[in-house]
């Protein structure tokens, strides 16, 4: 995943896009950049790596030398941007949330025009900079983003930066959300609503799928109306969203806490606690733990001043390591204890396997896990969800084929929460697990926590049932 936010002011915006873009922190892994305007000094861009650190002390030395009433900045999960360009329709910049599945395809189509590529992501052409091309083919930048829409398979929101106004373009689908924000002064435009309070932003607009606005100091105007269809990935409220967030006017963390109850509802289980897996799980944990009364409680810290992520380390044995590090077990609670833990979800189930064994070295007597979504059955097509670079990878996946002997079967059964071959299954990753019960949230239960009808939400991770 990743996340972007840009403003345009009236006075200097450094300061509002730097920390606003901070707030996208959770969103990103590996690089960020910030890009800005101003009739003195032009375009002024600075993009890290944040593999070593965070957005925060990449980037304090930056802000310092720009200037500029309007900019924007992005936190990325795969490439480096925002792209800046100099075309045809004048000279701006690009920041993306994607993922462009037909980007082979693309790419070919550019270099038998004799295109050539400047930028690179993870050793093939770099999204961002596809993207900037195929705005660049429009007579405006209006024309430039439906060449985007028609031609990019996947998912595409896209903030365009030109001289005068920032252009905001949500996904075709609305798979990935955009929020005009606004204040006296000016506006701002995000992926997340938390970084508009303590920017004193008013959340004004929630943009619809495929809708385009340009934005300046003074206002924003609607380029392009909003589809009638749309497919908001559903993992939003589950997992990749901050608790303040809103999308679609729903919240994060009340969504989580009714994803919670929705478990108690359906639960028997006796237990002395219950539990959240820090940070995303916490919020379905206190749902459960309101609905049955059971007292809520931390059986292990998260300590985050050294390594706030597990995954900066290189090295694959210092981050299993620090993954360990971060959670340490308080054996007051757990010992002897019986405990109902929440989590967002399972994808391969590896470091929550090294969660149950220390539980279980720390004494800990049932390990029950409630999971707040259905079995992640299907990879995700449409967003940078899963970092396995196998199907097999996937939990499910491995439960199948330890029970078939071969994983390339009808999958349909195995989502289907009221079919033997689903129950035998997580059956199957309980086991795996070490786990003394294990329960997935039914589907028709999640969409009813978001509130969404389900035709308006993303749920082809579970059932395969979303489309291009």
């Amino acid at each position: 995943m990743s996340g972007f936010f840009g403003s345009i002011s009236k006075e200097d915006c450094v300061s509002d896009v730097f920390y606003g873009t901070d707030y996208h922190s959770h969103l990103g892994t590996k690089r960020a950049g910030l890009v800005f305007y101003s009739e003195n000094k032009g375009f002024q861009r600075a993009i890290h790596s944040l593999e070593d650190g965070a957005f925060r002390n990449k980037f304090e030395r930056d802000i310092a030398g720009f200037k500029g009433k309007i900019g924007l900045g992005v936190i990325s999960d795969t490439e480096a941007q925002p792209i800046q360009v100099t075309s045809y329709l004048g000279k701006f910049a690009v920041a993306t949330v994607s993922k462009i599945v037909n980007s082979e395809e693309l790419e070919a189509r550019f270099m038998q025009m004799r295109h050539t590529f400047a930028e690179t992501s993870q050793g093939s052409v770099n999204p961002t900079e596809l993207v900037a091309k195929l705005i660049a083919e429009g007579t405006d930048f209006l024309s430039g983003i439906e060449n985007v829409y028609n031609l990019v398979k996947g998912s595409c929101s896209i903030l365009i930066l030109t001289e005068n106004s920032i252009i905001a373009a949500r996904d075709r689908l609305g798979r990935t959300p955009i929020v005009i924000g606004k204040k006296e002064n000016g506006y701002a435009v995000s992926f997340e609503t938390c970084a508009f309070p303590n920017l004193n932003f008013e959340t004004e607009k929630f943009l619809g799928p495929g809708e385009v606005v340009s934005i300046t100091a003074d206002g924003y105007e609607q380029m392009r109306k909003p589809n009638d269809k749309m497919q908001v990935c559903s993992f939003l409220w589950v997992y990749y969203g901050y608790p303040p967030s809103f999308y679609e006017g729903i919240n994060v963390d009340e969504c989580r806490y009714k994803c919670g109850a929705a478990l108690a509802k359906n639960d028997t289980v006796e237990a002395d606690f219950v539990a959240g897996i820090p940070d995303s799980g916490v919020g379905h944990a206190m749902g459960y733990s309101n609905e049955t009364k059971i007292p809520y409680k931390r059986p292990y810290s998260k300590y985050t001043p050294t390594w706030p992520r597990s995954f900066m380390p290189q090295n694959q044995h210092m981050r299993n390591l620090v993954a360990k590090m971060k959670l340490i077990p308080n054996k007051a609670v757990i010992n002897n204890k019986r405990g109902i833990f929440l989590d967002d979800s399972i994808v391969r189930g590896t470091q929550l396997q090294d969660n149950v064994r220390d539980l279980h070295e720390a004494g800990i007597r049932e390990v029950h896990m409630r999971i707040a979504c259905p079995p992640l059955t299907y990879p995700c097509e449409f967003l940078n969800f899963s970092r396995s670079r196998s199907n097999l990878d996937l939990a499910t996946h491995k439960a199948i084929e330890q029970l078939n002997g071969d994983v390339n079967t009808e999958l349909k059964e195995y989502s289907d929460a009221d079919h033997p071959k689903y129950q035998a299954m997580v059956e199957q990753i309980r086991k795996n697990l070490n786990l003394t019960t294990l329960k997935f949230q039914r589907l028709d239960d999640l969409v009813e926590a978001i509130g969404l009808p389900k035709e308006k939400l993303c749920t082809h991770c579970w059932d395969d049932s979303s489309y291009f």
